[in-house]
């Protein structure tokens, strides 16, 4: 089963396309990151799926519903926390459980006192005194103690420091433990992500670009360095490799498609006698070739 399915998800604002034909899954009981640069269509994809705004063509399901018929039996089933999210400022963080817990048959009063205990939220100070820290963690408390299915997260650490995203991120693992569910999580914390996620959306101006689990495309990717001789002066680098660049006796890319051996071979097969240096890459530099990489081609194809 999926927990999220999309097909042909479109959204126009007048003539501004902030998604277009987006085809694409999550499947349930895995950790999903949503990547992309700014105005990619992360922020709108999430609040369609919530039915917080509803899609020009195309349709979203969630939880095997269309999102556009989510009631109240489906809402009780999905948790939401957001950087921009908006809460009652005027209450302590016990009005808050006490507002919250009606509203969700499912609500667990142990993984309740686990996470207060772990966050360390006190309990009757307003919301509006806490940090920044302390405030996203009682957002996070309050969307999980219900056990939701599918728990929704939209730039969650931004603004966090260190200590208060870690204490985050280990309240959404923990929680985890406590049963089957499935995360999306859209953020530019990149490093974060890779700690997270088990699967990866990259979206591009509203476009999906690709959907990978991250074991297999942390695998793939791998920047080669060549020591070239002077007798490789004429080789020419393969079409697939991305960023190219050489000085002197350096040649410098990036492989997205590695194979063992296969690749090595092409190197020395195009440049005579070269020394190749294979080393892995972080997602967030992945992330930032795949960027680059987008953003040339439209350059590109606008000039054309």
């Amino acid at each position: 089963m999926n927990a999220i399915e999309t097909r042909r998800l479109s959204l126009r604002y007048g003539r501004t396309e902030a998604l277009r034909d987006l085809d694409w899954t999550v499947p349930a009981g895995c950790v999903c990151g949503l990547l992309g640069p700014n105005g990619a269509g992360k922020s709108t994809t999430i609040k369609i799926l919530l039915n917080l705004l509803r899609p020009s063509a195309g349709e979203a399901r969630v939880l095997g519903i269309d999102s556009r018929r989510l009631g109240e039996r489906e809402l009780a089933q999905i948790g939401y926390v957001a950087d921009n999210q908006q809460l009652p400022l005027w209450m302590t963080v016990r009005e808050l459980l006490d507002f919250c817990r009606p509203f969700y048959p499912t609500w667990d009063r142990e993984l309740e006192r686990r996470l207060l205990a772990e966050f360390e939220l006190p309990l009757e100070r307003k919301l509006k005194q806490l940090s920044r820290g302390m405030l996203m963690k009682a957002s996070l408390l309050s969307s999980l103690a219900y056990r939701p299915k599918l728990l929704l997260l939209d730039e969650p650490f931004g603004g966090l420091d260190p200590l208060s995203r870690h204490e985050f991120i280990r309240g959404v693992l923990e929680a985890g433990d406590f049963g089957d569910w499935t995360v999306l999580i859209s953020s530019h914390d990149v490093e974060e992500i890779e700690r997270l996620a088990d699967r990866l959306v990259f979206l591009q101006e509203g476009r999906l670009q690709f959907e990978a689990t991250t074991e297999s495309l942390l695998a793939r990717f791998r920047r080669i360095e060549l020591t070239l001789p002077a007798a490789s002066a004429a080789g020419t680098p393969a079409g697939g490799w991305l960023e190219w660049e050489r000085s002197g006796s350096l040649g410098r890319f990036v492989e997205p498609h590695y194979r063992s051996g296969v690749t090595e071979a092409v190197c020395r097969e195009r440049f005579a006698g070269a020394e190749v240096a294979v080393s892995a890459m972080s997602l967030r530099e992945i992330f930032i070739v795949l960027a680059r990489e987008q953003r040339r081609r439209e350059k590109g194809a606008k000039a054309a």
